[in-house]
């Protein structure tokens, strides 16, 4: 079986966002969704509107998110759609809070390890195809953020989060932080999650890792740390195990002291594993080659 091809440019601009696309050989059919983290109230390390607008105009895409499943502005559709007001998403792009009316899309996940269903915002069914467009940095609960959570926890609904979050327990928000599971069983569920959308689309999605402003911290977070590592590139490929896979080991082989806190970060909630897990289910390949573009 050949390798994962990864693409990777050290220069980070809104240019070579749009030439690592380009270098995957994929055209993305019909009606584009573009999943991206809107970005926390008081975040200072979400990759901007205006620095991903040329690559969301060249696929001619809508950006896509959902609400979350804690406190914060994007816990009710009220006021995510307040933030992306406030941060200005829908000034340059078609913006699409996917779950802002009910019912949510279920999704089935016959060969999950831990979950059986996953609950996306409805409108992922207005959608022929998706890029999932990643800024790759640490979380406090998965050990690090890239395609794999844009898929998973992303693309869920806040029942869906809740229930990818409490390993299948339940998804009444409310009723989260109280039915948390082993750390295992949660990564395991972010990757059955994330195998349902990758399921969905059927090929037709590309994954693009940004690793600038790399925070221990998630863009969840209203109060982030400050970014622990130098910048590092832009990652793209086909497949979402192989591009979180490449990240990790660019992470592990710098030569960046900063490197620490963010390897620190990672192990103290086994991170790896969602890629293990996601690898095991067929989502893609922790094999790949790593392709640099000048």
């Amino acid at each position: 079986m050949s390798k994962s091809k990864v693409y990777f440019i050290k220069e980070i601009t809104p240019e070579n966002i749009i030439k690592a696309y380009e270098a995957l050989g994929k055209k993305l059919p019909g009606k584009v969704a573009v999943k991206m983290h809107s970005g926390e109230a008081g975040n200072q390390n979400y990759l901007r509107p205006e620095f991903v607008k040329e690559v969301i105009n060249h696929v001619n895409g809508t950006v896509v998110e959902c609400n979350t499943a804690y406190a914060g502005a994007r816990n009710s559709t009220e006021k995510h759609k307040k933030l992306i007001k406030d941060h200005e998403w829908d000034k340059y792009f078609p913006f699409d809070l996917m779950d802002a009316e009910g019912p949510d899309l279920e999704l089935d996940i016959p060969n999950g390890k831990v979950l059986k269903k996953n609950y996306v915002g409805k409108n992922l069914a207005n959608y022929d195809s998706m890029l999932v467009l990643s800024h790759f940095k640490g979380h406090a609960m998965g050990g690090y953020g890239g395609a794999l959570k844009q898929l998973s926890i992303g693309c869920a609904s806040s029942a869906g989060k809740t229930l990818i979050h409490t390993a299948g327990k339940v998804n009444d928000q409310k009723e989260l932080f109280n039915n948390l599971p082993e750390q295992d069983r949660f990564l395991e569920a972010m990757a059955d999650a994330a195998s349902s959308v990758v399921n969905h689309f059927k090929g037709n999605m590309a994954f693009i890792n940004v690793m600038k402003n790399i925070s221990v911290d998630c863009d969840c977070d209203g109060n982030a740390s400050a970014p622990c590592m130098q910048d590092i590139g832009i990652l793209a490929s086909l497949d979402p195990v192989a591009v979180d896979q490449a990240c990790l080991d660019l992470v592990y082989n710098s030569t960046d002291p900063g490197k620490d806190k963010l390897i620190k970060r990672i192990e103290s909630l086994h991170g790896v594993h969602t890629v293990e897990a996601a690898a095991e289910l067929g989502v893609g390949s922790r094999d790949y080659e790593l392709i640099t573009l000048d």
